[in-house]
């Protein structure tokens, strides 16, 4: 599939930029929304020139509102996948070893805020909102909530908002952890693909194994974790990427080893 009636894919050197394009229907996620979102990803996934993905919504009002409930009331359920995948898109992968960012451009409901969870970093406009609104609609969360939530935000937290439906600003999302920075009106996207940019220039073989250990080892006991982290150490520490790391590290061949400029990485000290 490499057109898309219902998603934006566009790529920005080593940064994808996915932005659902359903800005009529607050961009609800359909059974076509989903057929073209696990294509997306797949795509991002298999794609050695894409480093970075950034997940958004068209227009200002919505990042995400969900399912697409009238197509499911008219007969036409949002989904027709295998479990593997999702309800709502691939929101069940959990082996896309490349950073995400959520660029939350507006509210973030039910699957919408179960996306955002789905993503490593969260950037959300200030006036973007957060919940499990489809709790009025006796409708359970399928893509991930009742899962990521309580692993991002902890058990007593997470619980009060599926269990209770209640909406919350950005700023309360930022507070509780659940985003990791808010941003002016319109600008979060421009603020992930910086992010997204900054991280893309670093090396990735590591990057990548310590974004599998950290994945892999959640809600695992410490002697799991620390086993896979071993695991994944052993094949970045002898990748090609090493080797020259060390070498600009001790031939200073890099900004944050040169005290006559300024570093590349903020607040960084360093040793003359």
């Amino acid at each position: 599939m490499s057109d898309y009636e219902h998603l934006l894919y566009e790529q920005h050197g080593p940064v994808t930029v996915i932005t659902i394009n359903r800005p009529e229907r607050m961009n609800a996620i359909g059974p076509q929304t989903h057929r073209e979102l696990v294509d997306a990803w797949g795509r991002f996934r298999t794609d050695d020139d894409a480093l970075v993905g950034v997940l958004t919504g068209a227009g200002d009002e919505a990042f995400c509102a969900g399912g697409d409930l009238k197509a499911a009331f008219a007969g036409t359920l949002p989904v027709d996948a295998s479990p593997a995948d999702g309800v709502l898109g691939p929101s069940r992968w959990t082996d896309v070893y490349k950073p995400t960012i959520a660029a939350v451009n507006g509210v973030a409901y039910a699957g919408g805020l179960e996306w955002a969870c789905w993503t490593d970093i969260a950037i959300a406009d200030d006036h973007a909102t957060f919940g499990v609104t489809c709790r009025r609609w006796n409708i359970g969360l399928a893509d991930g909530g009742t899962q990521r939530l309580t692993r991002i935000l902890g058990y007593r937290r997470a619980i009060e908002l599926i269990i209770t439906g209640r909406v919350i600003d950005a700023h309360e999302a930022e507070r509780i952890g659940l985003v990791n920075q808010v941003v002016p009106r319109g600008t979060c996207v421009t603020r992930a693909v910086e992010l997204a940019e900054a991280i893309a220039a670093l090396p990735q073989p590591a990057l990548r194994t310590d974004l599998e250990a950290a994945r892999s080892g959640q809600g695992r006991p410490l002697d799991d974790g620390l086993a896979i982290e071993a695991r994944c150490f052993s094949r970045s520490i002898v990748a090609p990427e090493t080797v020259e790391g060390l070498r600009r590290f001790n031939d200073r061949d890099h900004p944050d080893r040169r005290p006559d400029v300024d570093p590349l990485t903020p607040g960084l000290s360093r040793s003359r």
